[in-house]
């Protein structure tokens, strides 16, 4: 490693129920021990998140945009933040994004700030016509309004999103392209919206620079399947962007597909990147 570099490992994860699932996080910390965590349908107001448990556990840094029984996101992390920021989308207060920003010392003479957004995108109901589906409509909404915020560029110099997208852009990131075309997350109002805020914003997919298509790469798996492993009828649903000048940053990607068959899963697994800044 370059000395004037420091490495740094985050996670991103739809826990979908923090305090349901709090022992997986401790899990996962106790095996991997992310310096930052990023996570998504906490589904708990902040005074109830377990933040003291997290601290115990070296995470004494927290920003929190939670609500009672739905959404809610969180970042935990083992360095400090100068400043958390939660931001509203389509008039709703709904707790689907938490930003921080961090100091990353280097050594002495080269502290650089990274941004880091957390986000959790409406998945979107089950019928993909805003006409006839509210849930779909404010996606699209949704989408339009992240367009006009990331599509426009990072807007700082080091800069990482991630989160629970929900939304598959790519043909190898669904277990079959025909059959999941007229499915929401899939189809192409999604997809081609999804990449366009990305390509126009000069993101980077960093899962997919180590991953590359065609070849399959999942982040969720539905709790109605039988034998989720068997079946491996997946979608890449969480994701991971950074901004041009974190080009050539990235040291591994690693999505823990065996997180899905823990005790009591959540339906997505955890994705962890280790860069270097």
């Amino acid at each position: 490693m370059n000395p004037m570099t420091r490495s740094l490992t985050i996670a991103t994860w739809n826990i979908n129920s923090v305090r349901l699932r709090l022992p997986l996080v401790e899990h996962l910390i106790a095996g991997w021990a992310p310096d930052v965590i990023c996570l998504q349908e906490t589904k708990c107001p902040d005074a109830n998140f377990p933040t003291s448990s997290l601290k115990k556990l070296g995470y004494e840094h927290i920003a929190l945009n939670g609500q009672k029984g739905y959404h809610g996101v969180a970042i935990i992390s083992k360095l400090p933040f100068s400043s958390s920021d939660a931001r509203p989308f389509c008039g709703k207060q709904d707790s689907r994004h938490i930003g921080v920003r961090l100091t990353v010392s280097g050594s002495a003479r080269a502290d650089r700030t990274l941004v880091i957004h957390n986000l959790y995108v409406p998945a979107g109901g089950d019928e993909p016509d805003p006409a006839m589906n509210e849930k779909f409509a404010h996606k699209l909404g949704f989408l339009s309004e992240l367009d006009q915020w990331l599509g426009a560029g990072s807007g700082e110099d080091l800069a990482i999103v991630v989160g629970d997208l929900n939304i598959a852009p790519l043909e190898a990131d669904v277990w079959s392209h025909k059959k999941l075309l007229d499915v929401v997350s899939h189809t192409p109002i999604e997809t081609e919206t999804f990449e366009a805020i990305r390509t126009r914003g000069g993101w980077i997919d960093v899962m997919r620079q180590f991953v590359p298509s065609p070849e399959k790469l999942y982040t969720w798996r539905s709790y109605r399947a039988a034998d989720w492993s068997a079946t491996d009828k997946g979608r890449r649903l969480d994701h991971v962007w950074a901004s041009p000048a974190l080009a050539g940053a990235f040291r591994s990607m690693d999505v823990l597909r065996e997180a899905r068959g823990w005790d009591r899963p959540s339906d997505h697994v955890p994705v962890i990147v280790k860069l270097e800044v």
